[in-house]
């Protein structure tokens, strides 16, 4: 009997408020893809929401089927591993957010060379809205401690007219009015991973140290602090803020980014 489902939700509250939550999420991972924006993140965001909507919303019909596995001896061992899995995932999903939010906490207490990363450049050569965003955070600390100097990083993708580095370059001199001679480019890199080996190789050849102040957006942080850390570099933050359509899908993607950093260094 369905009254007996171990599965079954039997407030109909739960259920609105369920497939309220994932339809809410559901309209945040979907919503970057409308202004051109689709990564990991947001497939991965959509197709979890979808889940849970259709679980809530059929909680009933879903349960049933799931009772009668779970009766099943195999049907019963899969169903545990089921469960284990989003378990994991959910555990995995907290710790990295934990550790996400500390990173971008860490803030700088002594000047020291401001790393600015790169992302995509529009066609016309401007910086696009979150590559804005990183730079004038970057820039603010730079117009605080005027004695510090600069590396801006990214290379030139192929749909690029020009590489990241050198848009964020003249971003700083034409509409900041940072002086030339404090800002380095690095713009051989396509990865992340490049951005802070590139990176290196200037601190250590103008001689600017090994403490460095990451600038990017607060959620990615944490994975860029690991990569500087392989590196012998000490870092802090300086985090520019994400348009808020987009944190949940970043956010998510970043959890992704971090477990491929973890399985493949």
């Amino acid at each position: 009997m369905i009254e007996k489902n171990i599965f079954l939700i039997s407030q109909s509250w739960v259920r609105i408020a369920g497939t309220t939550v994932f339809g809410i999420a559901l309209f945040f991972f979907v919503l970057p893809m409308f202004v051109g924006i689709r990564h990991a993140g947001c497939y991965a965001g959509t197709i979890i929401s979808i889940l849970g909507i259709v679980y809530f919303a059929l909680n009933p019909v879903i349960a049933h089927l799931m009772q009668k596995i779970w009766e099943r001896d195999f049907g019963h061992f899969l169903l545990c591993i089921f469960l284990g899995i989003l378990a994991l995932g959910g555990l995995i999903g907290l710790t990295f957010s934990f550790l996400m939010i500390r990173a971008e906490c860490n803030q700088p207490e002594t000047p020291a060379t401001v790393l600015i990363l790169g992302c995509k450049v529009r066609r016309d050569g401007a910086p696009t809205l979150m590559l804005k965003k990183r730079l004038d955070a970057g820039a603010a600390y730079l117009e605080q401690h005027p004695e510090v100097s600069v590396i801006v990083c990214g290379g030139q993708g192929s749909d690029e007219v020009i590489s990241e580095a050198e848009c964020m370059k003249n971003y700083l001199i034409q509409e900041k009015k940072i002086n030339p001679e404090r800002i380095y480019q690095e713009d051989r890199s396509t990865s992340t991973q490049e951005n802070f080996e590139n990176a290196k190789e200037i601190l250590d050849v103008h001689e600017l140290g090994s403490q460095i102040i990451i600038v990017t957006d607060g959620y990615h942080q944490y994975r860029a602090s690991r990569i500087a850390d392989g590196l012998n570099l000490e870092c802090t933050a300086v985090s520019a803020r994400t348009s808020w359509y987009l944190v949940p899908s970043y956010w998510v993607r970043e959890w992704l980014g971090i477990c491929y950093q973890f399985v493949f260094g």
